[in-house]
């Protein structure tokens, strides 16, 4: 077998099996990234790509490195779930930064968090002045959590008594010209009734539909792949305030 051949089968295989591996792991080692996952998101990744172009090793031995990296990273990951001392060594835990407006410098050369980087986290947030901020904190992924002081947070319906109707989440009925008919069943609609409405926006084939979808209020959305809005090249063509 050539080179070229063992290699695409070791691609194909390890391809397989990272995405097996990625299953077992869970989505936490994406969505929810410490340093310990990143090394380990990085190891994995170096194992797998020497599996693919490294022909002078033999493969069963680095399947064996790679298992075995994944199943520590696995054993670690359940254990710390049991163990709060182990999950605070692996994982880290939360850092206050800023309390009731003020910055708490020794916090922050504890994580080694620089004020500049501070600052640009919170107006990232939407927070430009400081005096503004009761708490932030440092989370075990990197990110910084913010809560504003109660006077600078937004209104809400319930601060006003006032009565909001459930909203909840629309129903795709149509996704690039395609009904999704299991959805249109569980509404229990029929497609002539899809079709019907849709004519009433002056569609009349389904192909001219990007999306559609159905919100709790039964108003229909629909999208057109043509929608005939002009939108200039540039934001600085944008008309700007009246």
């Amino acid at each position: 077998m050539s080179q070229e051949l063992v290699s695409l089968v070791r691609a194909i295989l390890t391809f397989i099996i990272l995405m097996l591996y990625a299953r077992i792991l869970g989505k936490q080692q994406i969505s929810q990234l410490t340093f310990f996952d990143y090394v380990i998101g990085i190891t994995v990744g170096s194992i797998a790509a020497t599996m693919t172009i490294d022909l002078r090793i033999r493969f069963l031995p680095q399947l064996i490195g790679l298992t075995t990296w994944i199943g520590l990273a696995l054993l670690l990951q359940v254990a710390s779930l049991k163990s709060r001392k182990l999950s605070k060594i692996i994982d880290g835990e939360p850092v206050v930064i800023v309390h009731n407006g003020k910055i708490l410098e020794d916090h922050l050369a504890k994580v080694r968090l620089k004020n500049a980087e501070l600052l640009e986290t919170l107006r990232e947030k939407g927070v430009f002045n400081i005096s503004d901020v009761e708490f932030a904190i440092l989370e075990s992924d990197g990110n910084v959590s913010v809560l504003k002081k109660s006077q600078r947070q937004p209104v809400t319906p319930e601060d006003l008594h006032l009565s909001t109707s459930y909203e909840g989440i629309p129903t795709e009925l149509v996704v690039e010209g395609k009904i999704v008919r299991e959805n249109l069943e569980e509404l229990g609609q029929t497609e002539k009734w899809l079709l019907d409405e849709l004519k009433k926006q002056g569609i009349n084939n389904l192909g001219e539909v990007m999306y559609a979808s159905l919100d709790t209020s039964g108003n229909l959305y629909v999208d057109r792949y043509e929608d005939n809005i002009k939108v200039p090249p540039d934001i600085s063509d944008y008309p700007g305030p009246n």
